[in-house]
């Protein structure tokens, strides 16, 4: 009995374990751990959204090439979007990208410059792609909306309080809550294409955009639009291309 109480007498008056230097240490090794991993989560994040990016600008290309084939069983000829023929810019009106004496080729120089930059003959780049933010004021007024600039549930980034970013606002419908397509307006026909749902960038400066480059001629000699479509957050990293 008596050895018995004399460990349990020892049991409680044991002092060993950390001290307060090892617990001061354990501490700053956790800190250490937690700061130098935290940019490899956030990254982890940011690249689930450039992958969903992606692959939403895939599922607007896809829901445009199949219009624009409906459109050439239809009417005979094919158009995107927000065009009103073939040989039709978006933005239309001489806002968008254009061309002179059927040189569509000068046009999507124009959009390669302002996504990916300029190169010269060796292939070595000269100039920097200027279309990289979402408060761009040059080139984002040839961009239209996919699915509208005053839509809530994709809503366009705000340069400031108030301000809008500078995307054109002409392609828009006046209304696209109705449920009613608006023939020839852009973001209606996509709406309609997509079920009225909208689909919103993973991006808090993100929203979808499109320009298109007017075909032209006819017959065998014809030349389709050409549509690129980008995320708003950063249009020169997330964008592609379509040429039916």
């Amino acid at each position: 009995m008596k050895t018995t109480m004399k460990t349990i007498k020892k049991y409680f008056k044991r002092v060993d374990g950390q001290s307060l230097a090892e617990f001061a240490v354990t501490t700053a090794m956790m800190a250490t751990l937690a700061t130098t991993a935290a940019p490899k989560f956030s990254g982890v994040g940011e690249g689930a959204k450039e992958k969903k990016t992606l692959a939403d600008i895939d599922k607007i290309l896809k829901a445009a090439n199949n219009f624009y084939n409906e459109q050439v069983t239809k009417s005979g000829r094919g158009r995107f979007p927000g065009q009103w023929k073939f040989n039709e810019t978006v933005p239309d009106d001489g806002a968008g990208y254009t061309y002179t004496e059927a040189n569509q080729s000068s046009a999507e120089d124009l959009v390669n410059a302002a996504l990916n930059g300029t190169f010269d003959e060796d292939g070595e780049q000269t100039a920097a792609p200027t279309f990289t933010s979402f408060s761009n004021s040059t080139d984002a007024p040839k961009w239209a909306s996919v699915f509208g600039t005053d839509n809530p549930d994709a809503e366009l980034p705000q340069i400031e309080d108030g301000l809008n970013a500078y995307i054109n606002v002409s392609e828009d419908p006046d209304s696209y809550a109705g449920g009613t397509v608006e023939d020839k307006v852009g973001a209606s026909e996509f709406l309609s294409a997509f079920g009225g749902d909208p689909i919103k960038s993973p991006f808090q400066d993100g929203h979808y955009i499109y320009t298109v480059i007017a075909g032209y001629g006819s017959g065998t000699s014809s030349l389709a639009p050409i549509m690129f479509v980008a995320d708003l957050e950063s249009p020169s990293s997330f964008n592609k291309k379509l040429q039916p």
